[in-house]
């Protein structure tokens, strides 16, 4: 298979990932989701999945974000799709903007995880899978829906959903 036509899946964590203590009420970690939602969506795209780690956004550091970005960086594939919090997306795609113009990167999330029946990201996550194969080089946010360009997004915390800036 020709390296330029898979996509590199990059998983961080965030809402889509999480898992739910129904004892305590709390949102925690245990694995990716992401081989079951591909399986579940019946992908046939040949995607490479790599876990770089399973975390809330709001505890990103510039740390992690080098560690993202070193792995855009080194992907031999140039159509790159990363799983990310919602909260601090648009943060990390400015990271990767400003040192990567030659791949296509798509970030996704979700408001609402997996786990949940009313969960936002098998949608999220095939706009995601399609945008990418579309999109010109970049870095691009898709969520709701929609597809937006690193620096024209928002995520507008009253309505729950991304805007154009």
């Amino acid at each position: 298979m020709n390296k330029h036509s898979q996509i590199k899946l990059l998983i961080t964590g965030g809402t889509i990932d999480k898992c739910y203590n129904e004892l305590t009420g709390e949102l925690y970690f245990t694995q990716s989701h992401l081989p079951e939602m591909l399986k579940q969506g019946h992908c046939n795209t040949h995607i490479i999945l790599e876990t770089l780690m399973l975390k809330d956004s709001l505890e990103m550091t510039k740390i992690d974000r080098d560690v993202i970005l070193h792995a855009c960086q080194q992907s031999t594939q140039s159509l790159i799709i990363i799983t990310h919090g919602t909260d601090t997306m648009t943060l990390t795609a400015k990271h990767l903007a400003m040192k990567i113009k030659d791949k296509t990167i798509v970030l996704l999330g979700a408001m609402v995880p997996y786990v949940f029946k009313q969960s936002d990201s098998l949608f999220n996550l095939g706009s995601a899978i399609t945008a990418v194969q579309c999109l010109s080089a970049g870095v691009y946010i898709t969520m709701n829906g929609k597809v937006f360009p690193w620096d024209q997004v928002v995520k507008n915390k009253q309505q729950g959903m991304f805007v154009s800036v």
